[in-house]
């Protein structure tokens, strides 16, 4: 435990000094470094399953695919629709001649997987992230919305933890994370509001007028119930894997992926929630 409220601290620093110090950019490339390193690992996960994806240029799809937003306001280049048809071109024929017959299907199957769950679901991240052109949200606000949905995210797993170990009593999918709980999950949603309240508060000079305190809890909670969902299915993928642990690039956590678990179906949602240009 100690390990991992360390790990906790560091990761929660070196986010805000990254927002702090290198505004919208820093953050870009940090979402962009966390795709690469999780698909590293996702791709891993496959591969001990069996399933033969192609991870080095998979990886760089990935960030091509994630940061698509911020260079296409930035420089003009195409959408991350274009990233991602082009990416099964490339590895429709590359199956051809580097796969087993045997593999071919789960090869292509798995690598296009790991781009649209992990890089185009984190891609959300860079649009909450990225200014527009005649923008009704500064830069800094932006910053702040994404702390929001981040923050809203990962302590309902806080919640969840610390409130399962103290009474949580009725599993909630035995079969596919034994450790969880119904109690946990409660305190997990309840965590969320409260921090969703606290971070739009704290927020209130570059948020919209609109995104208030009452607001923030409110839509904390949708956040936080889809991030529950979000870390079973990685448990889920990690049990077609038999591996416990995405990795152990994060001491007391496990990997990187078990890290933004609960950000890859929370984002997408956090982009529509906020309805965002």
């Amino acid at each position: 435990m100690g390990k991992r409220i360390l790990s906790t601290v560091v990761m929660w620093g070196l986010l805000f000094a990254t927002m702090w110090y290198f505004r919208t950019t820093g953050a870009v490339i940090l979402v962009a470094l966390l795709c690469v390193l999780t698909l590293r690992e996702f791709y891993q996960l496959l591969g001990g399953a069996g399933l033969a994806p192609f991870q080095k240029l998979g990886m760089a799809f990935g960030a091509l695919i994630t940061l698509s937003p911020w260079l296409h306001a930035q420089v003009g280049l195409p959408a991350s629709s274009h990233a991602l048809a082009l990416a099964v071109i490339v590895f429709s024929i590359r199956i051809l001649s580097e796969r087993d017959p045997t593999t071919r299907v789960e090869a292509l199957a798995s690598t296009v997987f790991g781009l649209v769950y992990v890089a185009l679901m984190l891609q959300y991240l860079v649009r909450i992230l990225t200014p527009l052109p005649g923008d009704t949200v500064s830069p800094d606000g932006r910053l702040v919305l994404c702390l929001w949905l981040v923050a809203t995210a990962k302590f309902c797993d806080v919640g969840a933890l610390l409130t399962g170990l103290a009474i949580g009593r009725h599993h909630m999918a035995p079969q596919i994370s034994p450790k969880k709980t119904w109690e946990g999950a409660v305190g997990g949603v309840l965590v969320s509001v409260g921090v969703g309240a606290l971070v739009a508060w704290l927020g209130r000079g570059v948020l919209p007028p609109h995104f208030t305190p009452a607001v923030g809890a409110f839509l904390a909670a949708p956040v936080a119930l889809v991030a529950i969902v979000s870390d079973l299915i990685e448990s889920i993928i990690k049990r077609r894997a038999a591996i416990k642990d995405s990795g152990a690039g994060v001491p007391g956590i496990g990997g990187f992926f078990d890290v933004c678990d609960s950000l890859l179906l929370t984002a997408p949602l956090g982009y529509f929630l906020m309805a965002l240009p």
